[in-house]
């Protein structure tokens, strides 16, 4: 009875073995691929602690790892950014954290705009500049077309 209910509730599916052959990927990343691609048709849904709990890993070697599998294409940016979101990814400094946030709520700021709110601040145009780079080098711009030209 026990094994017909296990056999009832167990999944089929697919792994690319390009996870395993890519020797960019550690076990953490390799892992969390697996966990999402068992996990496909819900896998959007998932929490970080329940990737980390499937996966027997920390959060923080969840996000590690989603960031190797979305900087490898294994897994789209958008995907990353849904399951960890930008103020979980730390390659984004604070600066770059405020700037995206102001983005959302401002879509269409302009460089004009962005140098004036540093006039209000300690930041400097070159601290504005840095931070456009590393949203636009991490992938946050895509949204944002007009900013991610500035970021030229």
């Amino acid at each position: 009875m026990a094994t017909e209910s296990a056999a009832a509730a167990a999944r089929n599916f697919t792994v690319s073995t390009e996870i395993f052959t890519n020797p960019h990927l550690d076990i953490y990343s390799q892992m969390i691929y697996i966990v999402l691609s068992s996990s496909a048709a819900d896998s959007m849904s998932l929490s970080l602690s329940e990737m980390a709990s499937k996966g027997r890993m920390s959060v923080k070697q969840v996000i590690k790892a989603t960031r190797e599998l979305s900087d490898h294409k294994l897994i789209s940016h958008k995907m990353f950014k849904h399951l960890v979101g930008e103020f979980n990814d730390d390659r984004l400094s604070w600066a770059a954290k405020g700037l995206l946030t102001y983005f959302k709520a401002h879509p269409n700021a302009s460089l004009d705009e962005l140098l004036a709110l540093s006039d209000q601040s300690s930041e400097d145009e070159n601290s504005v500049s840095l931070a456009l780079q590393e949203l636009k080098h991490s992938g946050y711009l895509d949204e944002f077309p007009e900013l991610k030209r500035i970021a030229n």
